[in-house]
């Protein structure tokens, strides 16, 4: 009788549990939460944090991982909640500790610092990255690597009419722009033989086992971690490569600066100024006094830098270039707006264009934009409050929980851009007047928002428009048919199986 009553308890229970779950989108289950249905949509989790943002009221829904875990993470898309988390209550929600462990390949670069010295290392950049010389040397080496390294692979290419991922070209293209401009040395990865990189390939390792260690629960990540088993075992590898090829260079750069002297800064002046170089020479600098740019410091730096660069900008023009390629009538208006810049004197010619002429191209930067919606290079980020706080929504959150944003969801919400969301429509971008329109960066989260706004976004349009412009008026690109296009695992959004092209030279 008693086993009979035992019998019935549990199966009410599980009717009970079954119940107030059928119409969940994660089924939460005793013990181990929704976990079972992250871990099964792993492979495809921007689509899974789309499919139930999307249709959930508030457009935030509370996760509950494993009970014994301490996973509890808050995924909204509601602009409301990103605008009070990244700009209106910005200083209960910093990096933190927990941010900092997830990403420690990145030491205390500023992606990973807080308060004074996020702060400090934040007016150094800008004013580094706003000079005339570094700027300078930023047109210089964007149209040359263009010229000498891009197009000659395009034209072989096209010779001996070949696959090629081009995906790939631009890791390495902007690999190589990207060490030049932090480090001032060109490490020649855009030429003719694709030689491999140990350096790229250990980036990209590094951010694959980051991504896993928000699907993981911390306890689980740090096993592994402490095992050195899986991708964990690969990230410290990766961690190896990471430190061991910036310590070179910066050994390399202070010996460069040593033997040039006062002739160093005349040349630095005459040619443009990399960011290595800039932080060497102002190690005195009064501007610079609350950092301490031993190699430490330096290589934190670089690192942080080198993936704000390389990443996202290549991410960018891959998704960019997949987009237009499989829309023939948007690549037809690019192509006419792209003419209507060229000099008078060269009409349909053959042509590489130039930082100013890329800056009057209104259609093709809200193409681009329209792409960053869509497939943002960053897909999500995260955030912890320092306080107990409750969010516009009226969700409560507490220092035990994450807060993760979804950008690749967002750009999908119908009641954020409309029941057209889903189309790829540049003319989203334009106003009335023919001008570009501003949206807001709490809805348009893909170079952050609030204090921590991008600096490098006018860098990376600018070498996404004149690499684009370049390639849609000069070729024909056409993906291999069969080819699939999916969103990788990582916490950079690349083409997982990269973006499989032929290139045809066009009769201009």
């Amino acid at each position: 009788m008693v086993s009979f009553e035992v019998f019935l308890a549990v199966l009410s229970f599980i009717a009970l549990w079954a119940w107030r779950n059928s119409t969940a989108k994660a089924w939460n289950w005793p013990l181990f939460g929704m976990f079972p249905k992250l871990m099964f949509n792993v492979g495809k989790i921007h689509d899974l944090l789309t499919d139930i943002l999307v249709n959930t009221k508030r457009r935030s829904f509370f996760f509950k991982g494993p009970w014994f875990m301490n996973m509890e993470i808050l995924a909204t898309v509601d602009p409301a909640n990103v605008h009070y988390i990244m700009s209106e209550n910005f200083q209960n929600f910093p990096k933190g500790p927990k941010f900092r462990e997830i990403f420690d390949v990145l030491g205390d670069g500023i992606f990973n610092s807080d308060s004074d010295s996020w702060k400090e290392q934040r007016k150094v950049t800008r004013a580094l990255i706003t000079h005339q010389l570094f700027n300078r040397h930023l047109v210089k080496m964007s149209v040359d690597k263009v010229v000498k390294g891009l197009i000659p692979i395009l034209e072989m290419v096209c010779e001996k009419n070949q696959v090629i991922d081009l995906q790939d070209l631009f890791q390495r293209y902007t690999f190589d722009t990207t060490c030049s401009l932090v480090t001032g040395y060109d490490p020649g990865c855009l030429s003719l033989h694709l030689p491999d990189v140990p350096f790229a390939r250990a980036m990209d390792e590094a951010e694959e086992a980051i991504f896993m260690r928000h699907v993981f629960p911390e306890r689980i990540w740090k096993l592994l971690r402490w095992l050195g088993v899986g991708s964990e075992k690969k990230y410290s590898e990766a961690w190896k490569v990471l430190d061991s090829v910036i310590g070179n260079y910066i050994v390399m750069k202070r010996e460069e600066l040593s033997k040039l002297g006062n002739s160093g800064i005349k040349d630095e002046k005459e040619h443009g100024s990399d960011l290595l170089s800039s932080f060497i020479n102002a190690e005195d600098d009064t501007q610079i006094l609350d950092l301490k740019c031993d190699d430490k410091f330096l290589r934190d730096t670089i690192l942080n830098l080198m993936i704000a660069g390389r990443d996202t900008t290549s991410s960018a023009l891959t998704w960019f270039m997949w987009l237009v390629s499989t829309h023939p009538a948007i690549e037809r208006k690019i192509r006419e707006e792209l003419k209507s810049v060229l000099p008078v004197e060269e009409g349909e010619k053959w042509h590489v264009f130039k930082v100013e002429e890329s800056n009057k191209l209104v259609y093709t930067h809200g193409a681009i934009c329209e792409a960053l919606r869509l497939y943002p290079p960053v897909p999500f980020q995260h955030k912890e409050p320092v306080k107990p706080d409750v969010l516009p929504t009226g969700h409560y959150v507490d220092p035990k929980m994450k807060i993760v944003f979804s950008l690749y969801a967002m750009g999908r919400v119908e009641s954020i851009w409309g029941k057209d969301c889903l189309e790829f429509k540049p003319k989203r971008w334009i106003s009335e007047r023919g001008t570009i329109k501003h949206e807001p960066s709490y809805k348009f989260l893909a170079f952050n928002a609030g204090p921590r706004t991008c600096l490098g976004r006018e860098v990376a349009l600018t070498q996404l428009k004149v690499v684009a412009a370049t390639l849609i008026h000069n070729y024909q690109i056409r993906v291999i048919e069969g080819h699939r296009i999916a969103p990788n695992c990582s916490i950079i959004l690349y083409i997982k199986d990269g973006l499989k092209v032929k290139i045809i030279k066009r009769m201009v």
